[in-house]
């Protein structure tokens, strides 16, 4: 069995007195040492609401130090935390708590109770690194969310491999402005940076001015992004002046990273990578040095060490270099699947460890991977497969375009075709002849839709079910 640790209890042995948090919104420092004790402190609620190990609470906070307690609290007491979105309804939450039948639900005044606290015992045990940790609930972007089971196995693993594979140091300073409630939040960076002593900077939510400004103050060295706020970030006015000199590279996940984003960070002398993971692996999968992120610009790297990786085509077989096909994952850092939802796991998980990630990908001939586009988005358009993600690509390369978005929809002559939504000043017959020009001619969208903004989750995807809906309404 692998040992069954603490890991914020193990780093405030080794390093207490370093600073762990830097709390934007309330102005504290908090050492390692203070942060696990308040976490003991949570523990303490915990029990008091009668939470029996293996029993699951919630939690329902924005990002502020009372969830990282509530969240480390689990590995003391042997309960599955629950995290909630901040922006889910009532009803929306209820379901989750009926999914996984949530014991008790810890909350800010911001948010109503959920559930009542009860009862009380004085008891804690030691949890079987294999059984769940934590319940982190897909977005439900394309139907009903589901609670994905991650254990401390996967939880540890992925920060001790992030560390390693991107070169993280005890030194680094890191800012976090997405939501901790989501995987990219809590595992992509916190459990990484904490694996190695550094320095959280956490905010609230994301103020693109306050997050360059606290970059600026407190020397962040590592910051990571989705492209919708780096976008964000580099078109704030204090992007031109602030001095980001001390940071030695950013990094973008949650979706493809158009190549105007990358190239307006080079523009300043900043290194861009691009990465990629998911809830139900890592969540982080790639790796790559900074002078290969420029060499390579729009790839996700390769796989990290201990990570197997396979591009399959329609019948399962290993697709050549340069063909797009499904991406398989295999390895320490993949979940146990699916709360309550056997169907699922068994379409996502393989009898042969496999996670099979909906996700399109190439890999050339030097072992790099790239994106090509979500399997379910595909469609095929006269016989011939068509990628939303490459088309969208090129729609936010034209200057006047602030975003876009790419969905099929039905066609009596091709079977399918494109619509894209697009933000922006521009107009049709300029996108048009722009897009002619660059990709070939069965990809063109048959329609463009201009909105004020695409309806996007908290961690930068868009909502495209939301998108399909307004076409049929």
């Amino acid at each position: 069995m692998i040992f069954d640790g603490d890991l914020l209890a193990e780093r405030a042995r080794l390093t207490p007195d370093r600073i762990a948090i830097v709390a934007i919104e309330t102005g504290e420092r908090i050492t390692y040492a203070e942060l696990n004790a308040r976490a003991e402190r949570a523990v303490d609620a915990v029990i008091a609401a009668g939470v029996e190990p293996g029993e699951r609470y919630g939690i329902l906070f924005h990002n502020c130090v009372e969830f990282l307690a509530l969240f480390f609290a689990a590995a003391k007491c042997g309960a599955i935390v629950v995290p909630l979105s901040t922006r889910a309804t009532e009803h929306e939450l209820q379901q989750i708590m009926d999914d996984c039948g949530m014991k008790v639900c810890f909350s800010s005044p911001t948010f109503p109770a959920m559930s009542s606290i009860t009862g009380g015992r004085d008891a804690r045990a030691p949890r079987d690194p294999e059984l769940p940790y934590c319940l982190l609930y897909t977005s439900g972007t394309t139907g009903k969310p589901k609670g994905v089971m991650i254990p401390k196995r996967q939880l540890y693993w992925n920060g001790y491999n992030t560390a390693v594979n991107w070169g993280l140091r005890e030194d680094d300073v890191s800012p976090i402005y997405t939501p901790l409630y989501h995987a990219g939040g809590v595992a992509a960076f916190l459990i990484p940076i904490f694996t190695v002593g550094g320095t959280i900077v956490l905010h609230r939510g994301f103020d693109a001015a306050e997050v360059l400004r606290t970059i600026e103050h407190e020397r962040c060295t590592v910051v990571l992004g989705v492209p919708t706020t780096l976008k964000m970030l580099m078109e704030a006015p204090e992007f031109a002046t602030t001095d980001l000199s001390h940071v030695r590279w950013f990094i973008s996940g949650g979706a493809p990273l158009p190549h105007y984003i990358i190239e307006a960070f080079h523009k300043r002398h900043l290194e861009m990578k691009q990465g990629y993971g998911m809830t139900e692996a890592g969540v982080n999968c790639f790796s790559m040095t900074v002078e290969d992120a420029r060499r390579k610009a729009g790839s996700i790297g390769k796989p990290m060490m201990f990570t197997e990786v396979r591009v399959v085509d329609d019948g399962g077989n290993d697709a050549a270099n340069g063909d797009v096909g499904e991406m398989w994952i295999r390895g320490p850092h993949v979940s146990l699947g699916y709360w309550n939802n056997p169907e699922a796991t068994r379409a996502a998980f393989d009898d042969d460890g496999w996670l099979h990630t909906g996700d399109l990908a190439r890999r050339d001939d030097e072992g790099f991977f790239y994106i090509a586009g979500r399997r379910k988005e595909m469609f095929i358009s006269g016989g011939v497969n068509v990628y939303p993600a490459e088309i969208e690509a090129e729609l936010v390369s034209h200057p006047r375009v602030a975003d876009a978005a790419v969905i099929p929809i039905a066609d009596e002559t091709w079977g399918e075709v494109a619509v894209a939504f697009i933000v922006g000043d521009v107009s049709e017959d300029e996108l048009s002849a722009y897009l002619a020009s660059r990709i070939a001619r069965f990809k063109l969208p048959k329609r463009y839709i201009f909105v004020d903004a695409l309806p996007r989750t908290p961690y930068g995807k868009v909502e495209k079910v939301k998108l399909a809906n307004t076409l049929s309404s």
